[in-house]
């Protein structure tokens, strides 16, 4: 039931957002959430976009270095 929501015309709506839609939908959040809390709300976002790639940089890199000890090791 739900995936057949999801891909109803219910949601295609959004493929014909256009700089009005944008701008409705940033003054909503604006409105929502003040003016001083918007910054706030973003330094965290981006602080957690850069711990993620950090830790999938680190999970690659460790990948990488068990497989290059595998091929000195045979």
């Amino acid at each position: 039931m739900l995936l057949a929501f999801l891909t109803s015309n219910y949601l295609l709506f959004i493929q014909n957002i256009g700089g009005g839609g944008i701008a409705l939908i940033l003054l909503v959040v604006l409105l929502l959430f003040g003016g001083r809390k918007i910054p706030e709300l973003m330094r965290g976002l981006g602080q957690g976009l850069k711990e993620f790639k950090d830790a999938n940089n680190k999970d690659d890199d460790s990948t990488s270095d068990k497989a290059s000890d595998d091929n000195k090791s045979k």
